[in-house]
């Protein structure tokens, strides 16, 4: 947000929650459709209608064509508002007996472990503690992993030598102190305006050099040679460092991600957004397929219960937090004007096929019984098939054919929308 590419987070966020709340839900319907498993009534319809006042204030959001700082505020805090509704209706609101009564009579088996398969046989290379080494000696016979291993490194030593790492098993007290140490000069070189004078990168590496040496200092003269640090307080620290440079980590990773979709875009000469439409938004959407799936299918009742208010909360979460956090942050960069929200008719399309869906399950779920089955599933699947056709070929649409005939003029012929 705010590096001229709204379009792709835009487009990445609403895609994946269509992904979520169609694909997904869909799947698990289908997939339980036997099981006669019925999910909370009033759970579910807290969630979807949270989910549709979200979308509404986006819909109101793209209409306006901009936000200002407070307006970004406000979008973002809502979830908070969301949290405190959950909190309030889970300690006061009265539950369906009904509906209690059938989720307690299914068997709950919630020890299945989820992504067994990749458990049992990864479980010795994936180990804490060992995840580069043992799995480059797992495939070191093999010429693809040694040349895994070689592609890693230039990424997994950076990482290494800048998160810290407190686990009792992958505990070294040299690498925790270059860690500290090494952690606000790359946060600096991060954070340095590319267009600042040398005074100001001066200042900031200073900066970052500054804290640095300190919280060296202070991990050395703090921490033991055999185990990390004991303390809640202190090895909460030291956590919440490790989550802020993989938060940063991760953040580089989808700026070069965001920035290789662009130029796959240009090359190929498709829109960059249909892109993050479509293969980051499945990306970023793989993971809740699975564990949503395998939660539903191996938790019983319970489990589904689970797995279906995780495709909504999800959503809501990756919305108000994710794009609204990025909406804050463009807002302040630009403090007291307005951030242009892109122009994209197609956004609002994609909006209304979401609203579709949610609308589609609020209506046939109470209908079925609160029971996930083919029907709810599969009008959702339909829904998504073809929100996703109708925009591929609004997209590809405009296409171009030259027709070389002998002794005439080469003719063009353009051919725009269907």
């Amino acid at each position: 947000m705010g590096s001229g590419t709204d379009d792709i987070g835009f487009n990445t966020v609403l895609g994946g929650s269509s992904f979520v709340t169609c694909v997904v839900v869909g799947i698990i319907s289908i997939c339980v459709g036997k099981k006669h498993v019925r999910v909370n009534k009033s759970d579910f319809v807290r969630d979807v209608s949270f989910l549709i006042l979200v979308l509404a204030s986006l819909i109101a959001m793209l209409v306006f064509g901009e936000i200002n700082l407070w307006g970004a505020i406000g979008f973002s805090s809502m979830y908070v508002v969301y949290v405190i509704v959950v909190i309030c209706h889970n300690n006061v609101s009265e539950e369906n007996e009904g509906d209690r009564d059938a989720i307690s009579s299914y068997e709950i088996d919630l020890s299945v472990p989820i992504l067994i398969g990749v458990e049992k046989g990864e479980s010795n290379c994936l180990e804490e503690g060992q995840e580069i080494s043992k799995c480059c000696h797992c495939t070191r016979s093999s010429c693809c992993g040694v040349l895994m291993y070689i592609l890693q490194m230039p990424l997994f030593i950076p990482r290494r030598l800048t998160i810290p790492i407190v686990c009792e098993k992958r505990w070294s007290k040299p690498m925790a102190v270059i860690s500290v140490t090494l952690a606000p000069l790359f946060f600096s070189a991060l954070w340095n305006p590319q267009e600042g004078s040398l005074s100001t990168t001066l200042t900031v590496y200073g900066i970052g050099l500054a804290f640095g040496i300190t919280f060296g200092v202070l991990a050395y003269a703090t921490t033991e040679d055999s185990s990390p640090p004991k303390g809640k307080g202190c090895i909460l620290i030291w956590l919440v460092g490790g989550f802020t440079m993989s938060v940063i980590w991760t953040y580089i990773a989808a700026q070069e991600l965001v920035a290789l979709l662009v130029s796959l875009g240009y090359i190929f000469g498709i829109s960059p957004s249909i892109l993050g439409l479509t293969v980051l938004a499945w990306g970023n959407s793989l993971g809740d397929l699975i564990t949503n799936l395998t939660m539903a299918l191996n938790g019983g009742a319970e489990g589904a219960q689970v797995a279906i208010t995780g495709c909504y909360a999800g959503p809501i979460f990756n919305i108000l937090f994710g794009l609204g956090l990025s909406l804050v942050g463009s807002c302040w960069r630009g403090y007291q004007a307005p951030v242009t929200i892109p122009n994209d008719p197609y956004l609002l399309e994609t909006l209304g096929f979401l609203v579709g869906g949610l609308l589609w399950a609020v209506v046939v779920l109470p209908k079925r019984g609160m029971r996930l089955d083919g029907v709810l599933g599969g009008g959702l699947l339909v829904i998504y098939l073809i929100s996703m056709t109708l925009r591929l070929i609004q997209t590809l649409g405009s296409f171009r054919f030259i027709i070389n005939i002998p002794h005439y003029p080469t003719l063009v012929r353009n051919f725009d929308g269907m």
